[in-house]
């Protein structure tokens, strides 16, 4: 039963083009359908979230963490009576525009646009697909999403002003958004920040003692598994506690979260938009040890000396074929070119290479960059 507080579709401000309703599914079901469905979508298995299939197959990408976060997002959205079907299209979604290697693709086209007097942001650019890039139907351009999922997709981890952004005023950026977006930020520290440690292990970048000696409650979850599994192999003990941790942080979220929304009385979702701060929060405590996770996640993972190499190559190959397409803006595909004619040239190129997957992205820079030098091949 959903709370009263949750957002309902009945509520929606609906579509940017107007549609039947749907017999049987509602707006929000749709939605995380026409996600589902999307060609960005499906890209983000050849996506990396922090280990190349150089490691393993074994590893999350970008696909398997998006469901991760759909799963823990769907748990507490039941628990808390919010929307599930919402929190999970906003889940799905989330990281559609992430371009390829990871944080460091997303670094390196930042800068390149700074140059230009402009910015790359995931989130931005994720609206950007569902609006404009996705072409799958007659009657409109992109998805058609509701607005609340597109309120969503910007607004989930961070506030816009409308000062800096007037191109986004019409979602209401002096409010907050629903809790259903709200948790989605979290339920992504979440996951990535269990997961990572899962795959730092797997990738020989982190042992068990390390963690428990620098990451106290995951020594108290680990001592609790030593006990009930004193004949354990150290593996299943590590999965054990890793568990127990993504348990902790989970229930927290649910227990602290509730404890806030009847503190403040909120009884509708329109005085979850107009309240002054988000309301989807952490305990003060747990809030801390997820910092402590996060911390030593950069110092021990992901700034490691051992993905160094790769994410330079990964960012020296962004950099190059992005000065490549500049250079000769004949090699784009048709479709990109014929948009020159409305947009500038680094927004058509930016919006080209953010979208590519990381395989696509390497054999596109042997091909036309030749291992740095590039060349003067025709257009295949």
């Amino acid at each position: 039963m959903q709370a009263p507080y949750a957002f309902r579709p009945e509520d929606s401000r609906g579509r940017r083009y107007p549609e039947f309703r749907h017999p049987y599914r509602d707006d929000f079901q749709r939605d995380r359908d026409r996600v589902v469905h999307s060609r960005a979508f499906r890209r983000l298995e050849n996506k990396t979230q922090v280990f190349t299939r150089r490691y393993s197959d074994h590893f999350r990408n970008r696909l398997t963490h998006t469901i991760e976060v759909s799963q823990i997002s769907r748990t507490i959205a039941a628990e808390l009576g919010l929307n599930e079907n919402l929190v999970e299209s906003l889940a799905l979604v989330h990281d559609i525009g992430h371009p390829p290697f990871g944080h460091a693709g997303e670094r390196v086209l930042d800068a390149i646009m700074q140059g230009y007097g402009e910015r790359f942001d995931h989130n931005l650019h994720a609206l950007r697909i569902v609006e404009q890039f996705e072409q799958r139907y007659a009657d409109f351009p992109g998805l058609n999403l509701t607005f609340e999922v597109r309120e969503g997709i910007i607004k989930h981890s961070r506030d816009y002003s409308a000062a800096e952004f007037p191109e986004l005023a019409e979602y209401m950026l002096d409010q907050r958004p629903p809790l259903e977006a709200q948790l989605i930020d979290l339920t992504d520290e979440i996951a990535y920040s269990t997961a990572d440690l899962d795959d730092g292990v797997e990738a020989n970048l982190l042992n068990v003692a390390q963690i428990r000696e620098a990451l106290p409650p995951f020594a108290r979850f680990y001592a609790e598994a030593e006990r009930l599994y004193s004949q354990a192999a150290e593996k299943l003990k590590f999965n054990e506690a890793l568990k127990r941790l993504l348990d902790h942080l989970v229930s927290s979220l649910i227990e602290n979260t509730r404890a806030q929304i009847a503190t403040c009385g909120l009884g509708s979702a329109d005085e979850v938009r107009r309240f002054p701060s988000r309301l989807v929060t952490f305990a003060p405590a747990v809030a801390a040890e997820l910092r402590q996770i996060r911390d030593f996640l950069y110092q021990n993972v992901y700034y490691s000396s051992a993905l160094r190499q790769e994410k330079e190559q990964g960012e020296q190959i962004i950099s190059e074929l992005f000065s490549c397409f500049m250079k000769f803006p004949e090699r784009l595909p048709e479709s990109h070119r014929e948009k020159m004619r409305q947009d500038p040239a680094h927004r058509i190129v930016c919006d080209y290479i953010a979208g590519m997957t990381d395989s696509f992205i390497q054999e596109q820079y042997r091909h036309f960059c030749d291992g740095g030098k590039v060349t003067s091949l025709p257009v295949s």
